[in-house]
């Protein structure tokens, strides 16, 4: 952006000890827009005060803030809501300057591989086999309980780059995969666990008025694709003392996984220096409440 007299002044104002004046040229500043970013990157690149830095900074994570805000309202009024794409703008909060496109050439790989192992003579249970066994053995993809003190591991590109991400985000991967290859999997509601049920080709929830569970085959654990019965999942609702009711059993749609994300992902920044990364976190999520 051409910087115009008006910017230069409010450029030499940054560094006022007035907080409300400092708000009030941020606040002018943000206005611009995101065209203003390359502006502010070659302030901060001329800038000795590492705390007129920190100011800068600021900015550009504001601006960038206002770019994702708008972009998961859209992603929230569009017809479908693809889980791949949420789950990179997820990604974006931290990354503001990732690049997609190979993380979706990354996913298209293996899925392709997953593809030509899988035939329409394969049981649910085969076809989850082939795609658990290419994922976590070919593919080598490593899975952790959550670790807040890891966010990294929440992020979808960042887990297919050092192939180790948490519950959450290894069980969105499965689920994207299943989405692309039309494998009737999601990714359910059970307590403290991320599990994809294996569902019966018929199976449509908003269908179905008996037990979700009566159309489930089999469960997965999202974190390292092992398969589970019915039987372990009765003892593991038995285990922590819950009533295994029907709500637990439903897909989750993918507004409501991505939503998940961002409330879990807002729990790595709970420092009162990142308390402003939680906040903006949980008002994202905020967005995708129905």
């Amino acid at each position: 952006m051409q910087e115009t007299k008006e910017i230069h002044a409010l450029f030499t104002l940054i560094d006022d000890p007035d907080e409300e004046v400092y708000s009030t040229i941020s606040e002018r500043i943000v206005g611009y827009g995101k065209g203003i970013i390359p502006n502010l990157e070659h302030l901060w690149e001329n800038t000795p005060s590492e705390d007129i830095q920190g100011r800068i900074e600021m900015i550009i994570h504001r601006l960038h803030f206002c770019d994702l805000n708008n972009d998961f309202t859209e992603w929230r009024e569009s017809a479908y809501h693809d889980l791949l794409f949420g789950a990179l703008l997820v990604s974006k909060f931290q990354y503001p300057d990732l690049q997609t496109t190979p993380v979706i050439q990354e996913i298209e790989k293996i899925r392709r591989n997953v593809w030509l192992e899988l035939n329409s003579f394969l049981t649910p249970l085969e076809q989850a086999n082939v795609l658990s066994s290419i994922l976590y053995n070919y593919y080598n993809l490593k899975g952790s309980e959550v670790n807040y003190e890891k966010p990294d591991e929440f992020f979808l590109h960042k887990v297919l780059e050092t192939k180790k991400g948490n519950a959450i985000s290894n069980a969105l991967i499965y689920q994207v995969l299943c989405d692309q290859l039309e494998i009737n999997a999601r990714i359910i509601n059970i307590p403290k666990q991320c599990i994809i049920a294996f569902y019966h080709s018929d199976y449509d929830a908003a269908l179905f008025p008996g037990h979700p569970q009566d159309k489930i085959h089999f469960f997965v654990d999202g974190t390292s694709g092992q398969a589970f019965s019915h039987a372990d999942i009765e003892n593991y609702f038995k285990r922590i003392s819950v009533p295994p009711v029907a709500s637990y059993f439903k897909p989750q749609s993918h507004k409501r996984l991505i939503q998940l994300l961002l409330e879990e992902l807002a729990k790595c920044f709970d420092s009162p220096t990142n308390a402003y990364k939680h906040t903006e976190l949980i008002q994202l999520a905020g967005l995708l409440d129905d």
